[in-house]
C-alpha cells in the first residue's frame, strides 16, 4: 500500500499530575480536569445505513453520559466529536483527517459497517492511531494493522467464521444435505461473506450448484429465487443488505422454495422494523445474529443498558429494541474506556498493547482479541425464527422466537428441519 501524503500529526498527549505532600493523593490540575478527552468518529446519520448509524450514536452517547456521571476518564469528562459520513465511503478519509488535524481529538473510533471502515484505515494508519471498529467484516485482513480492534464477534478468519455456523447446523441433519446455492449482493460485505461460504461449503463436501451475485439496486428478486429453485439446491445461503433481505424473504414466501435450510448472512432480519414488517414470514429461517433475549445470553449490564436505550429510541427515531448493533456500539467504547483507565494513559501504543493483552468485561460479555484485532474466539450466533405469530413486535422481546442453534455453548434450543416458507 502506497504511503499517504498527509503529514504525520506531531500532537503529544501530556497527562499532568501533582503530588500533594499532606495527603500523598494523586490529583489532576484544574485546567486539565476541565479539558475533555475527545473521541472522534464519522457515523452514518443519513443515507442507506442511517437507521443503524443513529442507533449506534445513541448508544455511544449513553456510554459517554454513564462515564461522565461516574467522574469521566482520568478525572476528565469525555466529549464525542462526530460527523455524518452520509453512508458514503468517499466522505470518510476527509472526516478522519479533519478529526485528527483540525479537531485534535485524543482518540478515534470507527463508524458503522465495512464500507465506511475500510476507507478510514489508511488515514488512522498514516497517523499511527489506535482504531476500534464497529462491525466490519475482514477489514484488517489486507492491512494487518497492529492497532486495529474489532467489536464484531467474528473471531479469527472472519470471512470463514461468518458462515461456519450455518453449515455446521445444516450438516447435523440426517441425511445431510449434498448441494448448496450461494447468492448475495455485489458489494463489499456480501462478497466477503460469500468467499467464506464457498470455503465452508467445500469443507463440508457440498456441491455448489448456484453461485451468483445480483446488482445492489435489485428490487425484484423473483427471477433470482426461481433460478435457485430450478437447481434443486438443498441449502440456500444468502448474503444480503436490509432492503434485499426483505425482498428475498417476501419472494420466497410468494413463490415457495424447497430447501433443507435457508438464510445465513442476511443483514436486516435483526432490525425491529423488519421483524415487525415480515412477522411470521420469518419462521424457519436460520440466520446470523449477535445478541437475542435468550436465557443463555444474559450478560452483566445488558439489561441496564437496554433500560436506558429503549425509552429514548422512539424520540431518536431508531430501532426500539436495540438488540443488534446498540449493545456493541456501547461495548466498543467500554473497552476503550477501560483501557484508558487501566493504563492511566492516552498514548496510542500503550492503549493498543493493553487492549491486545487483556480481556474486557462488557455488556456483550467478556471480550479478548487475537493478533489480527478480531475476537480471539468467534461468537457469530446462528438463530432460527420459530413460532412467530403475526407481526406483534412484543413477541421478539421474549425467549423462543429466535432460538440460538450455534455455537453449541450458547445454544438455547434445537433446529427445526426442513425449511418451509413461513413455517407452514
Amino acid at each position: 500500500m502506497a504511503k499517504l501524503s498527509w503529514s504525520r500529526s506531531m500532537t503529544t498527549f501530556v497527562v499532568a499530575a501533582c503530588t500533594l505532600i499532606a495527603s500523598a493523593a494523586y490529583t489532576i490540575p484544574r485546567a486539565e480536569a476541565d479539558d475533555p478527552i475527545k473521541i472522534g468518529f464519522g457515523m452514518a446519520l443519513t443515507g442507506a445505513l442511517a437507521g443503524a448509524g443513529k442507533a449506534a450514536l445513541l448508544s455511544m452517547q449513553i456510554w459517554a453520559e454513564d462515564v461522565n456521571a461516574a467522574g469521566g476518564l482520568l478525572g476528565r469528562p469525555v466529549k464525542l466529536i462526530y460527523y455524518d459520513d452520509q453512508t458514503n465511503p468517499s466522505m470518510v478519509p476527509g472526516i478522519y483527517t479533519k478529526l485528527i488535524n483540525i479537531d485534535r481529538v485524543d482518540l478515534v473510533v470507527s463508524g458503522y459497517g465495512t464500507a465506511t471502515i475500510v476507507p478510514a484505515m489508511p488515514i488512522v494508519m498514516n497517523y499511527d492511531r489506535l482504531f476500534l471498529a464497529l462491525f466490519a467484516l475482514a477489514a484488517n485482513e489486507d492491512f494487518q494493522y497492529e492497532r486495529y480492534f474489532q467489536i464484531l464477534p467474528a473471531g479469527p478468519g472472519p470471512r470463514v467464521a461468518w458462515s461456519r455456523g450455518f453449515f455446521e447446523v445444516a450438516m447435523r441433519q440426517d441425511p445431510p444435505p449434498k448441494t448448496v446455492a450461494l447468492v448475495g449482493a455485489d458489494a463489499e460485505f456480501p462478497r466477503n461473506a460469500l468467499i467464506g461460504a464457498r470455503q465452508n461449503a467445500q469443507e463440508a463436501g457440498l456441491e455448489i450448484v448456484y453461485d451468483r451475485t445480483y446488482p445492489p439496486a435489485t428490487v425484484d428478486f423473483t427471477p433470482v429465487i426461481r433460478a435457485i429453485q430450478a437447481t434443486g439446491a438443498e441449502l440456500i445461503y444468502v448474503a444480503s443488505y436490509p432492503p434485499d433481505s426483505v425482498g428475498i424473504v417476501r419472494s420466497i414466501n410468494e413463490i415457495g422454495v424447497t430447501a433443507k435450510q435457508f438464510g445465513g448472512g442476511m443483514v436486516g432480519l435483526q432490525y425491529a422494523s423488519i421483524l415487525g414488517s415480515l412477522g411470521e414470514q420469518l419462521n424457519g429461517i436460520v440466520n446470523y445474529d449477535f445478541w437475542v433475549p435468550e436465557p443463555t445470553l444474559q450478560f452483566t449490564g445488558i439489561d441496564a443498558f437496554l433500560a436506558k436505550y429503549q425509552p429514548r429510541a422512539e424520540d431518536a427515531g431508531v430501532d426500539p429494541l436495540g438488540y443488534y448493533l446498540p449493545p456493541y456500539a456501547y461495548a466498543y467504547l467500554q473497552i476503550l474506556g477501560q483501557a484508558v483507565q487501566a493504563t492511566g494513559s492516552l498514548d496510542q501504543d500503550t492503549l493498543a498493547n493493553h487492549i491486545r493483552s487483556h480481556e474486557f468485561d462488557t455488556v456483550v460479555g467478556n471480550v479478548a482479541f487475537g493478533p489480527d484485532g478480531e475476537w480471539a474466539k468467534t461468537r457469530i450466533l446462528m438463530v432460527q425464527f420459530q413460532d412467530v405469530e403475526g407481526r406483534d413486535l412484543e413477541q421478539f422481546t421474549k425467549p423462543g422466537t429466535r432460538v440460538v442453534l450455534y455455537p453449541p455453548e450458547w445454544a438455547s434450543g434445537e433446529a427445526r428441519y426442513p425449511y418451509v416458507p413461513g413455517g407452514k
